[in-house]
């Protein structure tokens, strides 16, 4: 005999409150229940098998509502029972409790656990619930139109529903209940106040140095999720992470420290899969790492390991799967992290690694140093002239050339980004002390290449106009 499992059970007797373990088999993944053999699988029998071969099927079907196998065996001249339990696509209850087998023991199911089961046995996801008294009132028409251009950029909707109308997007979006309500999706895809309904569907952001301990800034990211993803890109791109400008040839290319395509597919992976009964979304921005962090772990057909293969896919939220898809957000075959991995491995970066932890999903994917990032760029040009319509601004007369540092192209190409950017801001940005940054930007003042016009807090940076080569 096999050892006890998720689809094994033995008991030396019979008693009625083992209709608990048949139910929970029966909501699981269905199992055998012997009777009449120990916990060490030796079979000592059971005097009143002839008896208890009516009365368990009569008990199973009066109490349970289901039919199962009952079977005599005999070993040793000892008889026993083995009860066969098929996996039920209805919930099934004892005297009105929902029992389920996980593993080698039974759980009673309660509140947001029994919830969450029921559904999944009706075929219905969390999104699915409806939002009572919500009207297309509290339905933003700007998110709306937003997802319209992106789903008929994508190809996946015709030009002449751009003007459709707000009750007609949501309907044919099925983000409507049978009833007539809005449901959770339509509310968090499309709300005007999602934090009213779901106080945690937030994006929060940090940026720390070795660990959490040391938070230097933090972002939280409100409002719908149709549009939350560009949010956090844009943050991302202007306070967390590096983007080296270089030129090839005339092009002026701007490049993020990560593959945005992939960083872009994993921000709507965590968006729409996560579990919103529970925390926000949580992204911590290290020195050399990032790590994601979305609530609510794999199903049961997936492992992390599994991810970057083929395989289907099980989304958590379906509606909100459904329209991201729509929009040309996101797969629908699974194929996601496959291309995420494909652009990883086409920026000659390591492919993230993926967790369960703390009752969600994490994705960690290392950062390149400076350095690495500034080494790895072909082709780049030494050229950083502040661009204004085209023209360069010439505030320095003649200038000398001048031999440029990686650290000093580095901090010149923060400021043709951004001018009015402080020396503490490049430290976060770049992960150079501040000191060091003061201290080049002192020299390249004194070399006029730079100029502070303005006040010490309000004023701004600008390049004098000439060819800064290597």
């Amino acid at each position: 005999m096999q050892a006890e499992s998720q689809n094994i059970e033995y008991k030396e007797s019979w008693r009625d409150e083992y209709l608990k373990w048949i139910c929970g088999f029966a909501n699981a993944q269905g199992g055998r229940i012997y009777r009449g053999v120990n916990d060490d699988k030796e079979v000592i029998g059971l005097p009143d098998a002839k008896r208890l071969m009516e009365d368990i099927p009569n008990k199973i079907i009066n109490y349970l509502g289901i039919v199962e196998d009952v079977n005599l065996l005999v070993k040793d001249n000892k008889e026993y029972i083995e009860i066969v339990v098929s996996p039920s696509n209805m919930p099934i209850a004892y005297k009105g409790a929902y029992h389920y087998r996980s593993g080698s023991t039974k759980q009673e199911l309660k509140g947001l656990a029994l919830q969450q089961f029921i559904m999944k046995k009706m075929g219905r996801s969390w999104d699915d619930i409806p939002v009572y008294g919500a009207t297309i009132n509290d339905i933003d028409r700007q998110a709306v139109d937003f997802f319209l251009r992106n789903s008929i950029r994508a190809g996946r909707m015709n030009e002449e529903e751009a003007n459709a109308s707000t009750e007609d997007v949501l309907r044919n979006l099925g983000l409507f209940t049978n009833e007539g309500e809005l449901k959770n999706a339509a509310i968090l895809l499309f709300g005007k106040n999602v934090r009213q309904s779901f106080p945690s569907a937030d994006f929060k952001i940090g940026r720390f140095h070795t660990d959490e301990s040391d938070l230097i800034i933090q972002d939280d990211v409100e409002g719908n999720i149709m549009q939350m993803a560009n949010r956090v890109m844009e943050l991302l791109r202007s306070r967390y992470l590096i983007s080296p400008i270089h030129y090839e040839d005339m092009q002026r290319i701007e490049q993020l420290e990560i593959p945005e395509k992939a960083l872009r597919e994993l921000i709507y992976n965590a968006i729409s899969h996560k579990d919103y009964t529970g925390p926000a979304i949580q992204m911590r921005v290290y020195d050399r790492s990032i790590e994601l962090w979305n609530f609510g772990l794999l199903p049961e057909q997936l492992t992390p390991a599994t991810l970057l293969q083929q395989h289907s896919s099980y989304p958590r939220n379906r509606n909100i799967a459904n329209v991201f898809y729509k929009a040309g957000f996101v797969e629908s075959w699974g194929r996601g992290f496959k291309k995420i991995a494909e652009e990883f491995e086409r920026a000659n970066m390591p492919l993230p690694t993926i967790e369960e932890t703390g009752g969600g999903i994490k994705v960690t994917i290392k950062r390149k140093t400076i350095d690495e990032i500034i080494a790895g760029r072909d082709g780049e040009s030494r050229n950083f002239p502040e661009m204004n319509g085209g023209n360069t601004k010439n505030n320095g007369g003649n200038v000398a050339v001048m031999k440029l540092s990686n650290r000093q192209r580095l901090i010149v190409s923060l400021i043709v980004k951004q001018p009015s950017i402080t020396a503490k801001q490049m430290a976060v940005m770049t992960d150079i002390p501040q000191r060091t940054i003061e201290r080049e930007l002192s020299v390249l003042q004194k070399s006029e290449i730079l100029y502070r016009i303005g006040a010490p807090r309000t004023g701004k940076w600008v390049i004098a106009e000439q060819m800064i080569k290597e």
